[in-house]
């Protein structure tokens, strides 16, 4: 068992869909959340090589500059037949405008480059790595993982980034077109799938009550 999460956390992002599926997560344990953007505070440059990496650097300097704990979320899409990319760069992708529409093109251009066309060579993940980080520098980190494949064209208009191109294993809708609730709803009400929630079940297994 890890050191136990309690009164206030700062969610260390300024993407509001992040935002939004953190603090439903958070919400049945009591906490209380306030985001990074409502206290004005910058956006750490990414210099980490891996999800791990980058998330410890946004709730280290979020934790740091607000003197409370600080949760950070650093996820992303990885496609097999493009060598893991986007990963790590998958915001990067959409541009300063957040174009995701543009971003998942990309994804599909570069996939038929590669003659990508068949299911087995559409394979891809997301994954996600959660970081709690404390003022007094201690950190705990956990990963979560759901794996599926590239589909086109887009495919429904919930959830946010590459979700309308992304089928997991085991279902036929897109997480595009899954509610909230199926998409990161826990236990008894859900299954917990999506990567961020299976990430979160582990921080809450080690960190919450």
């Amino acid at each position: 068992m890890g050191r136990k999460l309690t009164g206030k956390v700062v969610i260390a992002t300024h993407n509001p869909g992040k935002l939004k599926e953190m603090r439903e997560l958070l919400r049945p344990h009591g906490i209380e959340t306030i985001s990074a953007g409502d206290l004005g505070l910058d956006e750490p440059i990414e210099t980490g090589t891996s999800f791990a990496e980058n998330a410890k650097l946004k709730a280290a300097a979020a934790a740091n500059a607000s003197h409370l704990p600080a949760l950070a979320d650093d996820s992303g899409l990885t496609v097999e037949a493009l060598g893991g990319e986007p990963g790590i760069y998958s915001a990067r992708w959409a541009g300063e405008k957040k174009d995701f529409a543009h971003a998942m093109k990309t994804v599909e251009e570069k996939l038929k480059l590669k003659k990508a066309t068949t299911p087995e060579r559409r394979r891809g993940a997301f994954i996600a790595a959660l970081c709690l980080a404390w003022p007094d520098g201690e950190i705990a980190t956990f990963e979560g993982r759901v794996d599926g494949r590239i589909v086109w064209p887009p495919r429904g208009d919930q959830g946010f980034g590459y979700d309308p191109i992304f089928l997991a294993d085991g279902f036929n809708r897109t997480f595009g077109e899954m509610s909230a609730e199926e998409k990161h709803g826990l236990p008894p009400r859900g299954e917990g799938l999506s990567h961020r929630a299976r990430a979160f079940l582990k921080l809450a297994e080690s960190c919450l009550d």
